[in-house]
């Protein structure tokens, strides 16, 4: 197998833990209107996880991949606030947080070619 086969599970795996590990993180960067900013950041991380073990198994595999996408479609109200927004920026480069945007694109086209 090539190395890119790893590279969404490995990712999504160590995002899950940080999600668990370092919630308050992620929960600065959340939009005020988006509520229960604990639980969902936990709730991602157990999906994030999930996703990543699912990736790997051939017969979750197809459901891994469109459950990713969806996710990465999710976060992206959460970029765009750190884009706006200089408090939830965490202080990243304003050329970063968009090549982030642009990344999520990215990474669901590259995620909707493995899923054919």
């Amino acid at each position: 197998m090539s190395w890119h086969y790893y590279v969404f599970p490995i990712t999504f795996f160590i995002a899950g833990i940080f999600h668990l590990i370092k919630p308050k993180a992620f929960m600065r960067i959340m939009p005020l209107y988006i509520p229960y900013h604990k639980e969902i950041v936990y709730a991602s991380g157990i999906f994030e996880i999930l996703v990543a073990i699912g990736l790997l198994l051939p017969q979750y595999q197809k459901l891994s991949i469109i459950i990713a996408m969806i996710m990465l479609f999710l976060f992206f109200p959460v970029h765009v606030h750190m884009l706006v927004n200089k408090k939830a920026s965490l202080n990243l480069p304003k050329s970063l947080l968009i090549f982030r945007l642009v990344l999520q694109f990215v990474l669901i086209y590259w995620l909707s070619i493995y899923i054919q």
